[in-house]
């Protein structure tokens, strides 16, 4: 059986490259080590090959749904397990194994604390092996399965404001999503989620199978260049994802607004302009398209060499963006949809679909 131990040097390598992977979204770093470190003290994880689980296990997805960037957002670790026990209670399914949504700062490590305290076998096939802005685009195309019902649990608030609040949904991918999102704006931005129910066999051909060490190899290969320099550091990830720098320098103007739970704007650095909706969505200059969506687009403080995402970035800030074409990266199947790739547009009021299909 192939497996990964998840120790606390695994935990920061996947964090480092989750957060590079994250493309601008996926959570913060910080609260993804937090989290993998109460994982890994409490019962040592480890990461399980997909090949490794029967194709009639039922595998949940863990994910955490929000805006980064919103000021009262709130969520514990016991959330993240008290979703799972509201999915099992509410469904009489019995988990036989849990995967990411995506990989990111936080999002890599989703999961881990359920598995670690319920004993659930980690899966190394996220959904998608970046990190997107909406639930359905990470929901592996299970909303074009004839007959499928989603089932959400959300858990996240915090109770000191009245904003606790635990739901659950069953319905379409679409509609259930939608009420995780409008449950994550009520809890003061973001909640801890268990969704989709589906069995492993259709994750090995819909996810992004060895996503998760994908981040974790990303991770190490930073960790090594950051050794020597930050310069290095951004170096050796954006040549591990065989991608390019494509300008350095500090952020000439920097629009943020988190609307219906999530974080729209824009980024310009030295005449080049990335848009965001959570993650980086276009990279243009003079209105020449240079990446777009799933395509990977992440900024790094140049001083420190730390990637950072769309939330964390501040006028003025010196930075480093590179790209990476989605052909370097594990994607799920609903990075192939165009329908999804569609409401991208109306969002950052720029031209998509023709750039990917």
């Amino acid at each position: 059986m192939a497996q990964v131990k998840l120790n606390e040097e695994v935990l920061n390598y996947a964090v480092l490259g989750g957060t590079i992977l994250g493309g601008g979204g996926g959570g913060p770093r910080e609260s993804g080590m937090t989290a993998g470190k109460i994982a890994v003290e409490y019962g040592s994880p480890k990461l399980i090959d997909i090949a490794d689980i029967a194709d009639d296990q039922v595998i949940l997805t863990a994910s955490a749904v929000g805006a980064p960037a919103a000021l009262d957002k709130y969520v514990t670790p016991r959330d993240y397990v008290r979703t799972v026990q509201i999915f099992e209670q509410n469904t009489g399914i019995k988990v036989g194994g849990i995967i990411t949504n995506e990989n990111g700062g936080n999002a890599t490590v989703n999961g881990w604390i359920q598995a670690a305290v319920l004993d659930i076998p980690l899966i190394d096939a996220p959904c998608n092996g970046r990190a997107h802005p909406t639930g359905t685009m990470g929901s592996m195309s299970l909303q074009k399965l004839e007959g499928y019902v989603a089932a959400q649990a959300a858990v996240g608030g915090n109770p000191e404001l009245g904003n606790y609040i635990e739901s659950f949904f069953q319905g379409s991918i679409e509609n259930t999503g939608k009420m995780v999102r409008q449950t994550a704006v009520i809890a003061g931005g973001l909640v801890a989620v268990a969704r989709n129910p589906i069995q492993a066999g259709y994750i090995r051909k819909n996810g992004a199978v060895g996503g998760v060490t994908h981040a974790i190899e990303t991770g190490r290969a930073f960790s090594k260049g950051l050794k020597r320099s930050a310069k290095d550091a951004i170096l050796a990830a954006t040549e591990f994802l065989q991608g390019s720098i494509v300008v350095g320098g500090k952020v000439d103007k920097l629009t943020l607004v988190t609307a219906g739970g999530f974080d729209v704007g824009t980024v310009e650095v030295n005449g080049y302009e990335l848009t965001f909706w959570n993650e980086f969505m276009t990279l243009e200059k003079n209105g020449e398209r240079l990446a777009t969506f799933p395509d990977l687009m992440m900024t790094f403080d140049k001083v420190s060499g730390i990637p950072v995402t769309s939330a964390e970035i501040e006028q003025g800030q010196d930075v480093v963006i590179i790209k990476t074409d989605k052909a370097n990266l594990k994607l799920g199947s609903g990075m192939r949809d165009q329908k999804l790739m569609a409401e991208i547009e109306p969002i950052i009021h720029k031209e998509v679909l023709k750039y990917i299909f």
